[in-house]
């Protein structure tokens, strides 16, 4: 018994040291990432506007003026991406949890866990080549019968607008917000799901009050994880967007805006130098997005924790 009790306690040793030689891993990475991206945006960040307008393609007065439109771009094109896709995954998760029948549930949610593994640049050819084509008309229709809105004045095809670039990004975080909320969908006690049956619910109504209030800090999260899977996307962008420099709400217009990441992949291979640094930079601030965006999600759901319906 004593050996037994022996082994046992250098077990949990053993694993709570792991334990916590992953999570200081996890730190120090961070950490020299971090230290790694303030080092070399460094020497941009304290240049003269006359050093930085030696790059041939900087047409700017700042270091700020010049990442100002591409955070907006990548911000814009991010929270429209999750404007399409959470209602979306949230329908296919319920669906999937609560509706379908139980071989029909397996299929579909590998099929939809199966487009998590289809690699960006494939996105962005689908989006190019595919889809690009098939959202001309209705973005014609959109300019011609809702153009007196700003946002949808002005339609020039091809779509290489940000609105494509946004449905093409919901695409490819649906799997994600999907395979989150349907997990925590499928945690929701069976007896709040059978006291509400039991009280006369439709099956909706039951979804409404016990799973849904379940499940919102679950679906919260996975929102956050699919706006961080868009926040850092590059291929698929770059290949769809045509890129611009301005703060613009003209969803339909091309030349109008550019994100973060697309903006690096494009003027990386030619850069040197200074230019080098200016591109860093702005790696610094979307690393510093990403970083707020994942706090943010973290305090929302510490703080919904409570009324998540749970207890």
């Amino acid at each position: 018994m004593t050996s037994t009790g022996g082994r046992r306690r250098r077990s949990g040793r053993t694993f709570y040291g792991i334990s916590l030689g992953a999570g200081i891993g996890i730190l120090v990475t961070l950490a020299a990432v971090a230290t790694f991206l303030l080092v070399e945006a460094w020497p941009a960040i304290v240049a003269t506007p006359e050093e930085l307008q030696s790059i041939g393609w900087f047409k700017a007065d700042s270091l700020l003026a010049y990442t100002g439109p591409l955070v907006f771009g990548t911000i814009l094109v991010s929270i429209l991406a999750l404007l399409f896709a959470v209602p979306v995954a949230v329908g296919i998760a319920l669906f999937i949890s609560h509706y379908a029948p139980r071989r029909l549930a397996q299929g579909l949610g590998y099929v939809v866990d199966l487009l998590a593994a289809i690699p960006s640049v494939i996105y962005g050819l689908w989006g190019a080549l595919w889809l690009q084509p098939l959202l001309d008309p209705f973005f014609q229709w959109l300019t011609s019968a809702l153009g007196f809105i700003p946002i949808f004045a002005g339609y020039q095809p091809p779509a290489r607008n940000i609105l494509a670039a946004a449905v093409v990004l919901a695409v490819m975080i649906l799997p994600i917000v999907t395979a989150v909320s349907r997990e925590v969908f499928l945690q929701t006690p069976r007896l709040h799901e059978e006291a509400a049956l039991a009280l006369g619910a439709t099956r909706w109504e039951m979804v409404r009050m016990a799973v849904l209030p379940f499940g919102r800090s679950g679906v919260v999260s996975a929102a956050m994880l699919g706006l961080g899977r868009a926040l850092g996307e590059t291929m698929a962008v770059l290949m769809i967007l045509s890129p611009g420099f301005l703060f613009s709400f003209f969803l339909l217009q091309p030349g109008q805006h550019q994100t973060i990441a697309a903006n690096i992949a494009s003027k990386f291979p030619e850069a040197s130098g200074l230019a080098v640094n200016v591109l860093i930079a702005t790696g610094l601030v979307l690393f510093a997005i990403t970083l707020a965006v994942n706090m943010l999600a973290r305090w929302i759901v510490a703080r919904r924790k409570d009324f998540s319906g749970a207890n």
